[in-house]
Order: structure tokens, then C-alpha cells, then sequence
């Protein structure tokens, strides 16, 4: 039978099709719909899925030319849905919903625009709080693509000007990847792979440190020299980034795919994110290495904790079982989101010697925790337990205790360099009797956390979400407040706000209030570093008091009051 040419060179293409683009199914989402979002040069200081401590990135941070107040504009019509203010996180932020089932986010704001800035200083003062995150009715603020909704700026965790933007299902509220929307970013550019990293599987990833290859790229692919290995069961690690066009930032990857002799084995993709999802990047990294000053590696190979996991494992898991002494050729795709495609190709075989065991730790005398069950330690005086999500491969457990002259004994529970998914409780034996006054500190290679302590049935309880050392300690020291450039019985004619820095020794301040002349006033606290009160209507010329309260966690409080003329 002949077929005509056309049907000919159809099938032709189907059978060159890559086979990294029919690992996975091609999302669909609306092209053209949203406009970008800040009136400023087109460019990204970060992607989506860019890998950051404990979480991805979750959009992307649009560029504001180094500058702050650059006009933010609604990237399609809606209506603004949400208003958020917090001390970290995204600082100020508008979330606008659209009748596509789509909602953006705004974040990292100076202000609103001022009919929307009226209201939610209207709703603060209503409420009494600065920190808020209010549900705005409908049809109160509807909005046109392009209008301008906000001023950029630097606010909440920024580490510098720039606007953060998202795309979420509206329904979900999951956060999609903003590049999958055919924004005006040409990229021609492929991923750069900059090494692999390779595991024997036979042991927790936690109890060895990968042996890792630099890579070398030769006639558009990259390469390494045959691999051999005494281990039989294996997984991949790589390091690499992304670049769009024009553009030298180190942008995180979307997409990559394993093949054993041309059968795909595993991948994954980075193109939905949430928020109750984003700590298990911690899962998706080699978190010990990265946690001792090595680099970024993106495992290859879903780790047995790591539930509805980003990885496609119709395939496995990603382990690759060197059962013979042949050579298993192997291909590494990566794709960035408009298609760019890097591919790493080597080969590996067992080496026929079993990898020695002083590779491993010893952990010998050391309990052994296991992902997916509740793992349990518990003695005379300590006790503690990890739920069954906590873990995402396995421990050999280690604790010990240090006593301390005039203190309370310092308890080391494993070490940071396994990460924990969730929070998880610990009890220490009671020995004080200032029950409403205890706190317990954590703290491990210069990072403190204090959590105040409940009394339970002898023990004092607190719930951490990171191995590493506890001691309890008693708190009756009040918040310190301290005034900036401002004094009792000042004229503050000439200032054109009011700041105070709170401390406590437990670095946490629970109540910050503050009234002028017995009504509520709001103070600002972004970064949560200094309470800034910046003059307006509610303070009028004259002669006024104003009151600051501070109260810690475990209810110590600190009054101040001063006098003031205006």
C-alpha cells in the first residue's frame, strides 16, 4: 500500500518527537491572558521552582530596576479579593481573583493605591491589629487590565527591591508556574547541567555522602567518562540552573527525566506548587549536603517519605538495579518551560566489589528511624516522637546529654543535617516550679528557636521542626523597649514618625500595643525589626500620651509611657 507524502512525513515527526517531551502530558493553560504585572523593565530576579532554604520559590520575582514605588498593575480584569500585611513573608500583598478561575498575587508592596490604602488602614484601626489578612467583599474593588493597584517596594522577607508575583487555581489555591503563561520573557537559552551525583541505594541517602562528577559539555551535549561503581543499586543527583535570554541570573530548572538504555525510569516536573507542599523540597535535595556547604543537588529518585511527590513514578522510584557486569548507558534530560532542552549522557556498571562499609557511619549502637511510622525515643527524662510524615529516608538515631553548672541539662537529638517535615513534640522532665514561666530553646550551629513550655504531668512540653539541641530555661525578663530619636516630653514637631526596637531574650514578642491618649495606634512592623508609627490624622497638634506594651510568650510585660508635644 502507498501512502500518500504528507501521511509519510507526519509519521516521520511523530517518531522524532523527543522522548523527554512524552514523559509527560503538555499543560494547557491560557496564553496571553495576564499582562506583566510592574511598569518596569521586563526581567526576573527569580523563577519558579527556584530552590530555597526550606521551600521552593513560589513565582516569580519580577524586576523593579533596583528602585522602589514603581507602579504594580493588575495583570488581567478581576477584582481584588484578599488584602495581606505581615511583619515577614510577603510583607504587603494583593491577591486579585479573575473570571478564568485564576488568582494573582502582588507581594513585597510600599502601598496600596489610595482608595484600596483608606480601606485597610480603615479595617486596621476596626480591628485593632496592623497584621492583617482580609476577605474584601467582591464587587467592592474591581480592577482593568493594566490598572494600577499598588506601589513596588521592599517590604516583609525581601532581601531587596523587587516584586513577587503569582498565578494560583483559584479553587485550590495551589500556585502554578508562571512561565507555563506565555509571558513576554524570550528564552532560547537551555538549562546548564553542572554536575551529577551518584547514591548507592542500599543505605539511607543520609548516611553517606554522594561521590560527585563535574560534567564537560562537548558538540551541545554534555558528557562524562564511563562511571563503575560497587554498588548494585544506585539513584542520580544533578546540579544544575536556568537562564532566560539576555539574562545571567541562575534560574532554577523545570523539568528532568532519567533514562536506563533509552527506557525512561524517572523524572520530575516543577509546574504546581502549594504551600503545604513547598517544605519538600527538603525531600527533592540532597539536604545533607547542601546543609555542609555543598551545592544544590536535585535528587533523581523519590525518597521513600516523600508522599504525592513531584516525581512521575509510574516507572519506580528511580532506583537503577547493576544486577550484571554490563555497562547501562544513560541519558539526563532537562527542560526549562519553553522547551529548551540540555541532555547529560555516560554510562555506568557495577564494579563487581561491594562498595566497603566504613562508607557508611558508624552507627552501629544507634536506633534506627524509619519514614511512614511514628518513631519514638523516650527516657527518664526526656521524650519525644517524630509522626509518621516527619521523616523522608532513614536515620540511625543519635542523642546524648549534656549537664550544665547552674543550668538546666543541654539534650542533642540527632543533628541539622536531616531535615524534619513537620513539627513534632518534646517533653523534658520537670524540675521547676514556675510552671507559667518556662521556656525551651533550641538551638544548633548559630540558629535559635524558643517555644514556650506547657506543664503536662510532671514534663514540660514544646513541638520544633528541626533536630538539634533543647534545654529549658526559665523566662522572667521582660521585653526591652527602646525609643528612636525620640525622648519623654519631647516636641516632635520636626519628626515625621515614631520608632521603637522591642527585644526579649527569647527573640519573641507576642503583643506589640501602643495608644495615644487611650486610643489604639498603628505601628508598622516589617522585617519585625522596628515598630514604626509614621504621623497622620490620628495624631493632631498638641500635647499627648502615648503608651507602649510589649509581652512575650510566656506573659512577661513592659510598659512605657511618654510624654509628647506635636
Amino acid at each position: 500500500m502507498n501512502l500518500p507524502r504528507f501521511v509519510v512525513i507526519a509519521v516521520l515527526i511523530l517518531i522524532t518527537v523527543p522522548a523527554w517531551s512524552q514523559f509527560y502530558t503538555p499543560k494547557n493553560y491560557p496564553q496571553g491572558y495576564f499582562d506583566w504585572p510592574v511598569k518596569a523593565t521586563k526581567g526576573l530576579a527569580a523563577n519558579f521552582g527556584e530552590l530555597r532554604n526550606n521551600h521552593y520559590h513560589m513565582g516569580f520575582d519580577c524586576r523593579t530596576e533596583q528602585r522602589q514605588n514603581l507602579p504594580v498593575l493588575a495583570a488581567a480584569d478581576g477584582y481584588i479579593a484578599k488584602v495581606k500585611i505581615e511583619p515577614l513573608g510577603f510583607g504587603k500583598a494583593i491577591y486579585i481573583n479573575h473570571p478564568n478561575g485564576y488568582t494573582t498575587l502582588y507581594a513585597h508592596l510600599n502601598s496600596f493605591y489610595p482608595e484600596l490604602e483608606q480601606y485597610v488602614t480603615e479595617q486596621q484601626y476596626l480591628l485593632k491589629s496592623w497584621k492583617v489578612f482580609l476577605d474584601i467583599p467582591p464587587g467592592k474593588f474591581p480592577v482593568k487590565k493594566g490598572m494600577f493597584i499598588a506601589n513596588s517596594g521592599n517590604a516583609g522577607a525581601s532581601q531587596g527591591p523587587h516584586m513577587h508575583f503569582e498565578i494560583r487555581d483559584t479553587k485550590t489555591d495551589k500556585v502554578l508556574n508562571p512561565s507555563l503563561f506565555d509571558f513576554p520573557l524570550p528564552d532560547n537559552v537551555p538549562p546548564i547541567i553542572l554536575r551529577l551525583a551518584v547514591y548507592d541505594r542500599s543505605i539511607s541517602t543520609y548516611e553517606q555522602t554522594p561521590k560527585l562528577y563535574a560534567v564537560k559539555k562537548v558538540k551541545g551535549e554534555y558528557v562524562l567518562p564511563p562511571i563503575t561503581t560497587g554498588s548494585n543499586k544506585i539513584s542520580f543527583g544533578i546540579s544544575a540552573i536556568d537562564r532566560y535570554t539576555g539574562s545571567t541570573n541562575p534560574n532554577g530548572i523545570y523539568e528532568a527525566v532519567v533514562y536506563d538504555n533509552d527506557q525512561p525510569v524517572i523524572g520530575f516536573r516543577i509546574d504546581g506548587i502549594g504551600y503545604d507542599e513547598t517544605r519538600y523540597l527538603n525531600a527533592h535535595i540532597d539536604y545533607k549536603l547542601r546543609s555542609s556547604g555543598g551545592p544544590w543537588v536535585e535528587h533523581l529518585s523519590r525518597l521513600p517519605g516523600y508522599t504525592n511527590s513531584i516525581y512521575n513514578t509510574k516507572n519506580g522510584d528511580g532506583i537503577i538495579l547493576l544486577n550484571d557486569d554490563s555497562a547501562h548507558q544513560v541519558k539526563i534530560t532537562v527542560a526549562d518551560a519553553n522547551g529548551n532542552v540540555s541532555v547529560l549522557r555516560f554510562s555506568i556498571k557495577h564494579s563487581g566489589t561491594a562498595i566497603p562499609a566504613a562508607n557508611a557511619s558508624n552507627t552501629q549502637n544507634a536506633r534506627e528511624f524509619i519514614p511512614g511510622y511514628i518513631n519514638l525515643y523516650e527516657n527518664n527524662t526526656l521524650s519525644f516522637y517524630l509522626p509518621e510524615n516527619a521523616l523522608y529516608d532513614s536515620i540511625r538515631f543519635r542523642y546524648s546529654e549534656q549537664p550544665v553548672n547552674d543550668g538546666y541539662t543541654i539534650y542533642q537529638l540527632h543533628n541539622v543535617s536531616v531535615p524534619v517535615h513537620c513539627y513534632f513534640p518534646v517533653k523534658i522532665k520537670a524540675t521547676s516550679s514556675l510552671p507559667d514561666k518556662m521556656v525551651m530553646h533550641r538551638f544548633a550551629n548559630g540558629k535559635n528557636d524558643f517555644a514556650k513550655a506547657t506543664f503536662e504531668n510532671g514534663w514540660y512540653k514544646a513541638s520544633f521542626r528541626d533536630f538539634g539541641n533543647f534545654q529549658l530555661m526559665i523566662d522572667t525578663i521582660p521585653p526591652a523597649i527602646s525609643p528612636l530619636g525620640f525622648k519623654d516630653g519631647m516636641n516632635a514637631a520636626k519628626l515625621s514618625s515614631l520608632k521603637f526596637v522591642v527585644t526579649d531574650n527569647t527573640e519573641v514578642i507576642k503583643n506589640f500595643t501602643a495608644t495615644l491618649d487611650g486610643n489604639w495606634l498603628r505601628f508598622t512592623n516589617d522585617k519585625g525589626r522596628v515598630f514604626v508609627y509614621i504621623f497622620d490624622d490620628h495624631c493632631q497638634p498638641g500635647e499627648h500620651e502615648l503608651k507602649i506594651t510589649a509581652e512575650d510568650q510566656v506573659g512577661n510585660v513592659s510598659e512605657r509611657v511618654y510624654h509628647f508635644t506635636k
